[in-house]
Parts: C-alpha cells; sequence; structure tokens
C-alpha cells in the first residue's frame, strides 16, 4: 500500500513545459526546434572569462512554436491559455514582462537567482502564433543571460538549424 501511495505522489499530474512540449511536439500547427549550443559557431579564444563561464552553463534551447492561421483561431487561443495556465505556477518566477493586450513577450525562470535551471521565454503575437523558448543550462544566473547577449552579437549563427522557424515569423 505505502509503495502505491509513493508512486501515485511521484507521478505528478500538474501541468508543466516538459509536458506540453512533449503533448504538442509532432502536432500540425506547431514547430518543434531544439538547439544545441554548437549553432553559435564561436571562437572561445576570443571571449572573456564571464563569457566561457555563461556559455558553458547552457546546455541547449527548446522551441515550441504555434502558427497561427485564421482556421485555427479557437485553437490557437485554447493553447495560448493553456501555456499562459502552465506559467502561472509559482516554480515560473517571472523576471520581466513587455507589451500589451494579446501581444506580448515575458521572461521567467526556474531555480534560484544564483542557479538557475531553465529560462522560459513566452511570446505571444496575435496575427502569427506564439513562441515558447526553454533555455535549459546548469547553475546559470541573470548575468549569465546578458553575457549570452553579448556572445550572439560577435556568433557566427548556423541559420539552417533554424529553418523550421520561417513559417512562423512570416504572415
Amino acid at each position: 500500500l505505502l509503495g502505491w501511495l509513493l508512486l501515485l505522489v511521484g507521478c505528478n499530474q500538474n501541468p508543466s513545459l516538459q509536458k506540453y512540449f512533449v503533448a504538442n511536439a509532432s502536432e500540425k500547427d506547431f514547430v518543434s526546434l531544439d538547439i544545441s549550443p554548437s549553432i553559435l559557431n564561436i571562437d572561445k579564444a576570443k571571449l572573456t572569462q564571464e563569457q566561457k563561464s555563461a556559455l558553458a552553463s547552457f546546455d541547449k534551447i527548446n522551441v515550441l512554436a504555434f502558427k497561427r492561421s485564421p482556421e485555427n483561431q479557437k485553437q490557437f487561443e485554447a493553447q495560448c491559455a493553456q501555456v499562459k495556465t502552465i506559467l502561472k505556477d509559482p516554480k515560473y518566477q517571472e523576471l520581466i514582462k513587455v507589451g500589451s493586450g494579446k501581444d506580448g513577450a515575458s521572461v521567467r525562470y526556474l531555480g534560484t537567482d544564483d542557479h538557475i535551471e531553465e529560462f522560459v521565454i513566452f511570446a505571444n503575437r496575435s496575427e502569427n502564433g506564439f513562441a515558447i523558448i526553454r533555455v535549459l543550462g546548469q547553475d546559470m544566473n541573470p548575468n549569465s543571460i546578458v553575457e549570452m547577449v553579448s556572445v550572439l552579437k560577435n556568433a557566427n549563427i548556423d541559420l539552417e538549424q533554424l529553418k523550421p522557424l520561417q513559417s512562423i515569423m512570416t504572415p
């Protein structure tokens, strides 16, 4: 009896972004993409120590995007509401929120201020759809993101890996 109870408690039925990604990755209105650090094509010799540390803390990026069309408006609204509900969980701490009305973006994170496991970027544009970007890593912190942005400025990004997202960006 105790074993079954532990099994039931251990099987968390709460919605999570991981479960949402898995459930929707192959659905027809979604585009799913996993991006590794190799996409950046960076000459590490030119990086500062802070930039190297930020890059070392970064494992991968998962992207799930929903392409809105006139035919799937109701599904778009339902999916968007589902993601917003998941992100309201207190474990996703809000870092910043921009935009107004139905368009906007937010950045949240999982973990503590100094040991962030995951940054979550949720961007929503009513004409195009929405995207959820999970930046996964180890012991990241807000400074890691700032340093990663500076690294991205000098990166020779392999755009071929991002090709599946082009359909989302164009109306």
